[in-house]
């Protein structure tokens, strides 16, 4: 019996949640300037939330300074906000239509407050993966009700599935320990 879900699809979903989880903790400062800091950052733009980097160009032009070139000046404002309001502890100075922002230093309680977004940005991760596990297993309820599997094959796919979701979340219990570690070094 080839069985009544993708187990592949599911794979592919819950990679799709670790790729996310990865992207998300990327952004999160270890004490030097990165343009990807800002990615997490989305701002209110002709109607809709578009991402910083497609409304302004990003660098880093000192170690400790990020600059943030805006393309439409109209824009300055809602990207000023967005950035401040991004619980990323940054303060943008307006300089025309750019924003040069600068990095303050990594002290213990910015740092235990990063562990702490780095802990929302997991659970956030594990939710995705765990949703992803509901729909297989209901999937496989259905399938099972419908008379497509049988109750024998129905049981060792929700083990897959399971055992699928724990290696997963361990992953994902991995990088944040990574991540952490990386962020309260001095």
């Amino acid at each position: 019996m080839s069985g009544a879900i993708d187990l592949n699809d599911l794979k592919r979903r819950m990679d799709g949640a670790i790729n996310a989880f990865k992207s998300d903790i990327a952004s999160l400062r270890t004490g030097r300037a990165s343009a990807n800091i800002l990615d997490p950052v989305t701002v209110e733009a002709y109607g809709s939330r578009m991402p910083l980097n497609q409304v302004a160009n990003i660098t880093v032009p000192e170690p400790r300074m990020l600059s943030v070139s805006v393309w439409d000046k109209s824009m300055v404002g809602a990207v000023d906000r967005a950035i401040r309001e991004s619980h990323l502890g940054l303060n943008p100075i307006v300089d025309g239509q750019n924003l040069r922002i600068p990095l303050p230093e990594l002290n213990e309680e910015r740092r235990k407050s990063l562990v702490k977004v780095a802990h929302d940005y997991a659970e956030k991760a594990k939710v995705a993966i765990r949703h992803v596990r509901r729909d297989g297993m209901d999937g496989l309820k259905k399938a099972e009700k419908d008379g497509v599997i049988g109750q024998d094959d129905s049981r060792s796919q929700s083990e897959k599935v399971q055992k699928m979701t724990d290696d997963t979340i361990s992953e994902v219990d991995r990088l944040l320990a990574d991540k952490e570690k990386e962020i309260m070094q001095v």
